[in-house]
């Protein structure tokens, strides 16, 4: 288990942007990778639930009242009963904090903004930058502690504000304020928001129908693209468990399809070193069949992840060096 580490004031500015979650454009990528999380805590505007859609307004509530953010899977016994502890221990505190619970399996660009090593991950956005928290399951009375220096580290800097379960905020002066206006998003085209719906109740085979159509319509749709990637990695963990997936790989460890399996498992939470290096690995003893399979994979995986991110150009470099 990791240590919990305090947060302190230089951790306030550091390297993960999180404005990109703001934009138009992410907003409809991130739609692509799922409907809203069911947070195993009570909704409401002290406990609710995130993704990478909705965490544009995320950010604009820290700039009132310091967030709680936990990354967690409803596969995962450790992440359901964190969520409990945060949920019981921020209400505590009278609405000084909030909590936003996002399911890692559906916000893969949270998972990535934040650069979560594992599941689950504890951190906070105050005055819209990230925090550092601590990964793991944490007792209450270290979690305690960290989440009261994480209120001084938000009055350091100017964020003091309340908020009642009803969603209205005071500011340090104790005036009421309703916080700043959410500007009301644009829709998604048709396609985009077929597919949305069926990714929202768990119909992954027609979301993907959705997306290939779209790409049809137009081969440049670069967010049906990866909205087809991500689509068909939810559908291939659907109705799988993470015990029968790790002990299939580790009894075959030359199986290819029990390694793609955990491949996928990996990068749906948050491991994506891990994902492309262990079929990167695998792929120098397969035969051709098995390479072509593995060399489609990546280049969806590729897609779920970002084609610009550092650790896919790097995984598509290695990749080209064992095909060339």
């Amino acid at each position: 288990m990791t240590n919990a580490v305090p947060p302190q004031p230089a951790n306030l500015r550091g390297a993960v942007d999180l404005s990109a979650l703001v934009h138009r454009d992410e907003r409809a990528r991130a739609d692509a990778a799922g409907a809203a999380p069911e947070a195993p805590a009570s909704g409401d505007a002290i406990v609710f639930a995130t993704d990478d859609a909705a965490f544009g307004s995320t950010l604009e509530l820290s700039r009132s009242v310091p967030v709680v953010v936990v990354l967690w899977a409803s596969w995962s016994e450790q992440s359901v009963a964190l969520v409990g502890s945060l949920d019981r221990l921020v209400r505590a505190r009278e609405g000084r904090l909030v909590l936003a619970a996002a399911d890692a399996d559906r916000s893969p660009q949270l998972v990535q903004a934040f650069q979560a090593q594992g599941i689950p991950t504890v951190v906070a956005v105050v005055a819209g930058q990230p925090v550092p928290l601590f990964s793991g399951v944490q007792p209450d009375e270290v979690i305690d502690q960290v989440l009261d220096q994480l209120l001084e580290l938000a009055v350091q800097h100017g964020v003091s504000g309340r908020i009642d379960a009803d969603g209205a905020s005071e500011g340090a002066d104790g005036a009421e304020d309703a916080g700043p206006a959410t500007p009301e998003e644009p829709p998604l085209p048709p396609l985009h928001q077929e597919a949305f719906d069926a990714i929202s109740r768990g119909d992954y085979a027609a979301a993907a129908s959705a997306y290939r159509t779209a790409m049809a319509q137009d081969p440049r749709d670069t967010l049906a693209v990866a909205g087809l990637a991500q689509a068909n990695l939810l559908g291939r963990l659907q109705g799988k468990t993470l015990d029968s997936i790790r002990n299939a790989a580790a009894a075959a460890p030359d199986d290819l399809d029990a390694q793609l399996d955990v491949a996928d498992l990996d990068l749906s939470g948050g491991h994506v070193e891990d994902a492309f290096d262990r079929l990167l690995t695998l792929f120098p003893k397969l035969d051709a069949d098995g390479k072509r399979i593995v060399r489609e994979r990546m280049v969806e995986l590729f897609e779920v992840v970002g084609t610009d991110d550092p650790r896919v150009v790097q995984a598509r470099r290695r990749l080209a060096s064992l095909l060339y």
